[in-house]
């Protein structure tokens, strides 16, 4: 089997497809915003890499979202709910997190099937 690698560089690829799976971790750009805008950033992005990988939302099967301070659980679900397609909730787990840059608020990994 292949492995298709997008957006690759020499620590890490945006995204990887292997056997019908597309894996990605993405954290927003956004890192003086709020939770509620670098959730909308971040998922805005993670569209854009699933698009890209051949996949789409719908098709998530397993999501981890790490957050840096447990107190944005709520505002982070009030996106996250807003974002997500009814019925095509995957698998979810959410950690508290010291996160790589100070600024993150959220970071998300996630595998997806492909459309």
């Amino acid at each position: 089997m292949s492995i298709q690698r997008h957006g690759t560089t020499r620590r890490y690829s945006n995204s990887v497809v292997h056997g019908g799976t597309v894996y990605l971790v993405e954290v927003p750009a956004n890192l003086d915003a709020d939770i509620t805008a670098q959730t909308e950033n971040l998922l805005a992005a993670v569209d854009r890499l699933l698009a890209e990988a051949g996949s789409d939302r719908a098709h998530l099967l397993m999501v981890t979202v790490y957050l840096a301070d447990m107190a944005d659980y709520d505002a982070m679900n009030a996106v996250w709910d807003d974002w997500l397609p009814a019925g095509q909730a995957p698998t979810r787990a959410c950690v508290q997190a010291k996160l790589a840059h100070p600024g993150y608020r959220v970071e998300v990994a996630l595998t997806a099937a492909l459309l």
